[in-house]
């Protein structure tokens, strides 16, 4: 994936991680949006500290980019407890987890991404951890192996999913709280844009930060990602203000639509449009068009175009919908611009 395309990608790479910290809120006051999640932590946080206890194990939940990590250390700070991270792809084995959980001390959150993601026989060994905090660590292989039974501080383990679909009933059943996150207002996105700023010392006004906002998919992390390209456009060709018509210019060099659309997505519509005649037209074809592995276009492409209105998932392929062909420019053949208003694709009568 080119630098151009990974800025309206919602998963952060390991350089990336360093810039998302400097402007992560620190407590749930500071978190924009989100305020039922925010209100439900608030309250299931005080409860617990008002009892002296430790909270119960909390489940989040939604698209990468929206805040499950800055939630999870927004926890541990609330608790005033040392936090531990790791990731579900990173425990491969039981004993990983063994020697995390061992080492938590009381009151302790630990924090793991991408929870579905973790070995079998690591989950079965968060059942008892979560319950119980106890795990039984086995030494010793065959006849002679023996478990040895280990007791746990009590800790609060936050889990975070892209997939929750994917994680089994069994862990699911194990977590206390429950929450979904839910992609971000525009609104949201322009407080969100105008703190950020300020924590960067960016100057921003407000139609700059209207700008951003609406080319950011519903995400904080593009939005961020955004407003530091749009930054150094505005340091290096502009006055380095970060008014209307510098984020549109800068936005322009990066390829980032009024939609938030980047290359590869326009190259998808196109694609169905240009040389599918709208579709339907299969995956493995529609990636090949785009010379684009099936994955990629399903994954990182479809989400938001699905999203967005631009297009539709069928038993019989892709299609791009009326929004697909206003948004290109393009005439539908049967002559007319982006379809009737309203109309959706009829699948089964003639295209010509």
């Amino acid at each position: 994936m080119s630098e151009a395309e990974g800025l309206v990608s919602a998963y952060a790479s390991e350089a990336e991680r360093d810039a998302e910290a400097s402007v992560r809120p620190r407590r749930l006051a500071e978190f924009i949006a989100q305020d039922r999640v925010r209100d439900q932590l608030d309250l299931l946080l005080r409860g617990a500290m008002g009892r002296g206890s430790t909270p119960d194990h909390i489940l989040l939940s939604g698209p990468p980019g929206l805040g499950k990590t800055s939630l999870a250390n927004i926890v541990a700070a609330e608790l005033g407890a040392g936090i531990r991270v790791t990731s579900g792809p990173a425990i491969e084995r039981s004993g990983d987890l063994a020697a995390i959980l061992t080492s938590l001390a009381e009151g302790d959150v630990l924090f793991i991404d991408e929870i579905h993601r973790i070995a079998k026989p690591a989950e079965e060994l968060l059942y008892s951890a979560m319950e119980d905090f106890r795990v039984d660590v086995v030494v010793g292989k065959g006849p002679g192996a023996t478990a040895i039974p280990l007791d746990l501080e009590p800790f609060t383990l936050v889990g975070a999913t892209t997939r929750s679909g994917l994680l089994t009933g069994p862990m699911r059943d194990r977590f206390g709280f429950v929450a979904h996150l839910d992609f971000y207002a525009p609104a949201d996105l322009e407080t969100l844009v105008h703190r950020s700023a300020r924590i960067l010392g960016v100057p921003v006004t407000p139609e700059g930060a209207v700008e951003i906002a609406g080319r950011s998919r519903g995400t904080p992390r593009i939005a961020n990602r955004l407003l530091r390209r749009v930054r150094d456009f505005a340091e290096v060709r502009a006055d380095g203000v970060v008014t209307l018509e510098t984020a549109r210019a800068a936005l322009a060099v990066y390829d980032v639509d009024a939609l938030g659309l980047d290359r590869l997505d326009r190259a998808v519509l196109t694609a169905l449009v240009d040389s599918f005649r709208g579709g339907p037209v299969g995956l493995s074809t529609l990636a090949v068009a785009v010379g684009e592995q099936p994955d990629t276009v399903e994954e990182v492409c479809e989400p938001y175009l699905v999203r967005a209105g631009l297009l539709a998932r069928t038993p019989r392929g892709r299609v791009a919908t009326d929004g697909a062909w206003r948004h290109l420019g393009r005439i539908r053949p049967n002559g007319t611009f982006g379809g009737a208003s309203g109309a959706t694709p009829d699948l089964f009568g003639d295209a010509s």
